[in-house]
C-alpha cells in the first residue's frame, strides 16, 4: 500500500492537473508533500516502533493511511488534495520500517540484507499495480472512484496486520523516554550514520523522485510516449527494481556470510546508476527506457544502507535505527520531486509537455548529488568498520 500510495501520482498526477490547473511546480509539491510528511515523522514513529512493537504502530497508522486517501479523493481544492496526501504520508511512515523492525525481531542478522530487499521488492508490486492496471482502470473510473477504492484497501491492510501478525515478546518490553532519546542521540552523533544517510538520500531521492512522477513525465515529453505507453514504461522500470532488490540483496548477504563488507556493492551499484542517469542528462533518447529501468536496477544497492547499519546497532535500537536513516532520506525525496519541477518551469510548456533541455537540467541536479553523496560515503568507508561508541544506549 506505501509504494501504491507513493507512485499514484506518476499516472493519475496528469489527471489531478487538469482539474485543478496545476503546473509542474504544483505537481511535484502535491506528490512530494508524501515525502515531507513521511520524513518528519520518522523519528517519533520509529520511537513508537521500539516502545510498541511493530505490529501495533503499523496497524493504527494505515488507519490515518485510510483516512487521508479518502480525504483526497473527496478534496475539493488543491489546498484539499495536498492534506490528503500528507495524511496518507503520515500513514505509511513506518509501513517499510515495521517490516525491518519485524524481520530484526524474528530472523537471525546473517539474514537481514535479503529480508529486506524482499521487501521492498513485495512494496514494488505495489507500485506495478498503478502501471499498467492504474492505466486500465483510469478507462472506466475517474481519479476520485480509484482513492475511494485505495482508502478501502489500506483499511484492509490495517485489520489483516493488527489480527494476523504474530506479536513478539521483545514487542513488550518498555524503555523509558529518556533512554530512548538518548538512544538517537547516539545514532545522530555518528558519523558513520550520517554518511550512509547522505549517500542514501541522494541516491534514492533521484531513484524514487524520478521513479514515482518524473520519469513518466520524461517518457511523455521527450521519448513521445503515449499513457498507455508511459504506463508500460513504468512497468518495466518497477520490474528492474524489484530485480534490483532481490540481486543486491543477496549479493551483500552473501558476501557478509564470507567475511567480506558490502560497501563495495553499495558503492559499485550506486556509480552505475549514476553513469545511467549521466546518459540521460546529456540526451540520450534512443534506448531511454532501457537506460531508465538500469539506473533504476543499480539505484537499489544504495538500500543496503538499512541492513549495514541494523547490523551496527543492537536489536532494541532497530525502529529508531532505520525511521532516522529513512528521515534523511525522504526530506531528500522531498526537496528533488519539488525541485524537478521548479526547474522544469524554468522553460514555457509546450503542447506536449516540456522541451528536453528542461529536463538535463533538472536531471543534471539530481546526477550531481548523486555523485556526491557517493563520494563522501566512499571517502568515510573507514568509519563503518568501527563500532559507535555507546551502541548499546
Amino acid at each position: 500500500m506505501s509504494y501504491a500510495f507513493r507512485s499514484i501520482n506518476a499516472l493519475l498526477g496528469p489527471e489531478i492537473a487538469t482539474e485543478f490547473g496545476l503546473g509542474a511546480a504544483e505537481l511535484g509539491l502535491l506528490t512530494s508533500v508524501y515525502f515531507l510528511a513521511f520524513g518528519l515523522l520518522q523519528i517519533p514513529f520509529g520511537v513508537l516502533l521500539d516502545r510498541y512493537g511493530p505490529r501495533r504502530v503499523d496497524a493504527g497508522l494505515l488507519v490515518v493511511a485510510s483516512i487521508g486517501a479518502l480525504a483526497y479523493a473527496l478534496a475539493p481544492s488543491f489546498a484539499g488534495v495536498v492534506a490528503g496526501r500528507a495524511l496518507i504520508g503520515a500513514g505509511v511512515a513506518v509501513a517499510l520500517m515495521a517490516s525491518f523492525q519485524a524481520f530484526v525481531l524474528w530472523y537471525p542478522m546473517e539474514r537481514i540484507a535479503t529480508m529486506n530487499s524482499r521487501a521492498f521488492a513485495v512494496g514494488i508490486l505495489g507500485a506495478i499495480t498503478v502501471t499498467v492496471p492504474l492505466e486500465a482502470a483510469l478507462r472506466f473510473a475517474d481519479w476520485r472512484s480509484i482513492m475511494i477504492g485505495a482508502a478501502a484497501l489500506a483499511l484492509a491492510a490495517s485489520a489483516t496486520i493488527f489480527f494476523v501478525v504474530p506479536e513478539h515478546e521483545r514487542d513488550r518490553s518498555r524503555v523509558s523516554l529518556g533512554a530512548t532519546l538518548a538512544g538517537i542521540r547516539v545514532l545522530i552523533a555518528d558519523p558513520a550514520l550520517r554518511r550512509v544517510a547522505v549517500m542514501a538520500g541522494t541516491s534514492q531521492s533521484a531513484v524514487v523522485a524520478l521513479s514515482t512522477l518524473w520519469i513518466a513525465t520524461w517518457l511523455r515529453d521527450v521519448a513521445g510516449y503515449d499513457r498507455a505507453g508511459v504506463g508500460q514504461g513504468l512497468l518495466v522500470v518497477n520490474l528492474a527494481l524489484i530485480a534490483g532488490f532481490l540481486v543486491f540483496g543477496r549479493m551483500a548477504d552473501a558476501r557478509t556470510r564470507l567475511g567480506g563488507s558490502m560497501l563495495p556493492i553499495i558503492a559499485g551499484g550506486v556509480a552505475l546508476a549514476a553513469l545511467c542517469l549521466g546518459l540521460l542528462v546529456l540526451g540520450v533518447v534512443k534506448g531511454g527506457l532501457a537506460l531508465w529501468a538500469l539506473f533504476t536496477f543499480f539505484g537499489t544497492a544504495a538500500t543496503l544502507g538499512y541492513s549495514m547499519l541494523s547490523r551496527r546497532y543492537p536489536k532494541e535500537l532497530a525502529g529508531r535505527v532505520n525511521t532516522t536513516l529513512n528521515t534523511f532520506i525522504f526530506i531528500g525525496m522531498f526537496v528533488a520531486q519539488w525541485a524537478v519541477g521548479l526547474v522544469l518551469e524554468r522553460w514555457p510548456p509546450t503542447d506536449g509537455g516540456y522541451p528536453p533541455e528542461a529536463y538535463s537540467w533538472a536531471l543534471g541536479s539530481l546526477w550531481a548529488l548523486q555523485l556526491a553523496g557517493l563520494a563522501w560515503f566512499w571517502n568515510g568507508r573507514r568509519l563503518l568498520t568501527k563500532v559507535p561508541v555507546d551502541s548499546a544506549a
